[in-house]
C-alpha cells in the first residue's frame, strides 16, 4: 500500500510580491499582511498548538505579518474549533485553522460531523514520518529481523503506540505490516494512552517494538535509549540519514501525518493567495528553518488543489485500511 509522496513544490511568489489585498502592505515593505489570527483545535502545548504558533512567530520574525495571534479552543476532537470556523465564516476570513490527518480520520469514524472539504484548502505545510523502533539493547537490528521474530510468534511479538486500537499509531504499523506482506489485522498490538506511556512500554518489554512519530524517535535515537528499524518516507530523511527507510527494505510503506492550514468556507480568491504566497515565502526563510528544525519536521509544502488530491489518497487508503480493520 503506498500514498503520494510530498514533494517540496516550487515557491508561488517572492516575499516582495505585491498583492491587491485590504490589509496588504504596499511593495515598499515585503509583509504580506498585517495580522493573521491563528486558530487551535486542542490545547497548549500539543502539535497543533506548536506548529500553529511556530507559524506565527516564523510569519512576524521574516517580516511577513506585522501581528500573529493565537487561540486554543478544545474539544469534540477538534470538531468544535472547525464547527466554529464554519459557522462563523463571515467574520473569520482572517483566521487560518491549524490540522493534521486526525482531520481524515476523525471523519472517517464519524467522531467530528465535518471533513476538510467543509473548509478552504490553504495548503499543506510540515510533516513527521512515522517509524518503529525497538530498544537500544533489543537483539533485533533490521525490520527484516523483526519480521521474522513475528512470524515466529505472531502474537508474542507486540507493537505499540501512543493511541488506541484504530488510532493512528495503530494504523501506521498496520500499514507496515501489510507492506510486508502480512495481514494487517492479525498483529498484536496494544495501545497506550500517550506516547510517554508507550515509550514506558517498549523499556519494560511489555510491547518489542514501539509506532511513533518520526521526530519523536530521532529524540529517543540521540538519547540512546531507541534504535530505528524503519521510517515511512519515500527516502532517507536527512535530520537523521542513519535511519532506513521502509522502502529501501522491500517494504511498501509511506506514510506522513501531515500538518497544514485551512481557512473558513467562502474565502475570497484573492484572500487565498495572499495566503498561499505568504506561506511559501516564509518557507524561504531562515526564521522558519529554525523553527522547523526546532520542531524535527520535514517541509512538505502543498498548496490548494494539490493539498485537496492528497487528502482525498490518504482518506482513501486510511478508509481502505480502517475497514480491512473492522474499524469501519
Amino acid at each position: 500500500m503506498n500514498t503520494y509522496g510530498w514533494t517540496r513544490r516550487a515557491v508561488i511568489a517572492a516575499a516582495t510580491a505585491t498583492v491587491a489585498l485590504a490589509g496588504v502592505a504596499q511593495a515598499d515593505d515585503h509583509k504580506m499582511m498585517d495580522a493573521v489570527h491563528f486558530l487551535i483545535p486542542g490545547g497548549a502545548g500539543g502539535g497543533w498548538d506548536g506548529t500553529a504558533r511556530g507559524t506565527g512567530e516564523a510569519l512576524v520574525n521574516a517580516g511577513l505579518v506585522g501581528n500573529a495571534t493565537f487561540e486554543n479552543m478544545s474539544g469534540g476532537g477538534g470538531g468544535v474549533a472547525i464547527a466554529n470556523l464554519i459557522e462563523n465564516a463571515m467574520s473569520s476570513q482572517g483566521t487560518l485553522m491549524v490540522n493534521s490527518t486526525p482531520i481524515v480520520i476523525r471523519a472517517l469514524t464519524g467522531e467530528i460531523s465535518q471533513s476538510f472539504r467543509d473548509l478552504t484548502m490553504v495548503a499543506g505545510t510540515v510533516g513527521d514520518y512515522a517509524a518503529l523502533v525497538v530498544t537500544n539493547d533489543s537483539p533485533l537490528q533490521s525490520m527484516e529481523e523483526a519480521l521474522a521474530e513475528y512470524r515466529e510468534d505472531p502474537l508474542g511479538f507486540a507493537i505499540g503506540g501512543g493511541s488506541v486500537p484504530g488510532g493512528m499509531d495503530h494504523l501506521v504499523a498496520a500499514i507496515v505490516m501489510q507492506g510486508a506482506g502480512e495481514d494487517p489485522t492479525a498483529f498484536n498490538y496494544i495501545g497506550y494512552d500517550a506516547g510517554g506511556e508507550a515509550m514506558a512500554g517498549l523499556l519494560s518489554g511489555e510491547i518489542d517494538a514501539l509506532s511513533t512519530g518520526f521526530s519523536e524517535a530521532i529524540a529517543l535515537a540521540d538519547q540512546g535509549e531507541v534504535r530505528i528499524l524503519g521510517v515511512t518516507a519515500p527516502e532517507r530523511v536527512p535530520a537523521y540519514d542513519a535511519a532506513p527507510t521502509f522502502a529501501e527494505q522491500g517494504i511498501d510503506a509511506q506514510f506522513v501525518n501531515w500538518r497544514g492550514f485551512f481557512a473558513a468556507p467562502g474565502l475570497p480568491e484573492e484572500q487565498l493567495a495572499t495566503y498561499q504566497e505568504m506561506l511559501a515565502a516564509m518557507m524561504e526563510t531562515p526564521e522558519w528553518e529554525e523553527v522547523r528544525a526546532r520542531m524535527g519536521l520535514v517541509n512538505i509544502y502543498r498548496p490548494g488543489d494539490d493539498f485537496t488530491a492528497f487528502l482525498e489518497a490518504q482518506e482513501k487508503q486510511l478508509g481502505d485500511l480502517m475497514r480491512e480493520l473492522g474499524f469501519l
